[in-house]
């Protein structure tokens, strides 16, 4: 039943993921962070089993947070974003892969570009403009697709990404009810209440 949705805009990217914990028909907590920062401009939604996602979550900021360390400097966005696809890739072929789907979100300080990849479990990755994960992604997509521009300030992205909750919790029958909201931009990872 995770949710999560990202797009990108001029300088910054809004990565949104719902809050619940779920197993089955049993809701668990309802305060649960999907959205783990892996550095201070590059930012992680995860979806999938409960148990995978964690593990892998922590997996991928620890080795992150490990190549800054040897290398004195972060893992830029693309960078990143290739080394996680790679990581899932090969979790597939093992014989305990990782059930996890991911929106990547960065800002590259050398480019000062925004960054957004949509990633799946079975390592497929891509770079998008907006991306969402779960059930919400059957009404949330024709939103983005439509009203998403990629030189909105900040305020307009956060609009849209509005519509978009607003329109799942209107139409998805076990809508979550609340969101987690970070985004990220030249200044860093910052959290946003809608």
């Amino acid at each position: 039943m995770d949710v999560s949705f990202a797009l990108t805009g001029k300088g910054y990217v809004i990565v949104a993921a719902d809050t619940t914990a779920a197993r089955s028909i049993v809701k668990m907590k309802s305060d649960e962070d999907k959205i783990k920062v892996l550095s201070p401009h590059l930012l992680m939604a995860y979806s999938g089993e409960p148990g995978d996602t964690v593990q892998f979550a922590e997996y991928v900021e620890r080795n992150i947070r490990l190549y800054q360390i040897r290398n004195t400097y972060p893992l830029r966005p693309p960078s990143a974003a290739s080394w996680i696809r790679r990581t899932l890739a090969d979790s597939v072929r093992s014989r305990h892969p990782y059930a996890v789907n991911i929106l990547l979100g960065g800002y590259d300080t050398s480019t000062h570009t925004p960054h957004l990849y949509w990633a799946d479990y079975l390592g497929t990755l891509a770079s998008v403009p907006f991306g969402a994960h779960g059930y919400g992604s059957y009404f949330a997509l024709s939103l983005l697709d439509r009203y998403h521009d990629p030189e909105a300030t900040l305020e307009e992205g956060l609009a849209v990404l509005r519509r978009c909750i607003e329109e799942v919790s209107k139409r998805l029958v076990v809508a979550p009810g609340k969101y987690k909201v970070k985004v990220v931009d030249k200044d860093g990872v910052r959290e946003i209440e809608l």
